[in-house]
């Protein structure tokens, strides 16, 4: 009799579905890594993309991250609340929001990329090292284009 658990033959050779179910896997390593640290992989992203970097807009990171700005605006209300990150406005241009990493805010974004490494590290277990390396660097390629390397 055959098996029911697990996907069938067609299942297991559609690239969406196996894609959608390694997300899926990765996003719950990631939100129990960051649940103690009281932020979500959302907000973690926010992060990750404000630092290293001279301050930016709102309206910047959105686009690099490639959310609405609704979204950002959530998020950062959120952060903010969290003291994680403070706006204020441009020197050059009183318009437009500056968001910046605060201290408490870099030292949760140190702790998160711990946590998140381990987490990572526990996906992709399965493969090997020279596998998991492969796989980062196949999406790598898939995913920045050479136009957006100067971001």
């Amino acid at each position: 009799m055959a098996s029911t658990d697990g996907p069938n033959p067609e299942l297991r050779r559609n690239l969406v579905y196996l894609l959608k179910h390694a997300h899926l896997r990765m996003a719950e390593l990631t939100a129990g890594a960051l649940a103690p640290l009281g932020i979500e992989g959302r907000e973690l992203g926010v992060m990750l993309v404000l630092t290293g970097r001279a301050p930016m807009s709102q309206q910047q990171a959105a686009q690099r991250l490639g959310i609405d700005r609704t979204t950002m605006v959530a998020l950062l209300d959120a952060l903010e609340g969290k003291g994680l990150v403070s706006r204020h406005p441009d020197a050059d241009d009183r318009r437009r929001n500056v968001v910046e990493l605060t201290e408490a805010g870099r030292e949760t974004l140190r702790r998160a990329s711990e946590v998140t490494d381990e987490a990572e590290r526990a996906f992709l277990t399965p493969l090997g090292a020279r596998a998991a390396r492969e796989l980062r660097e196949s999406l790598q390629a898939i995913v920045i284009h050479p136009d957006d390397q100067d971001s």
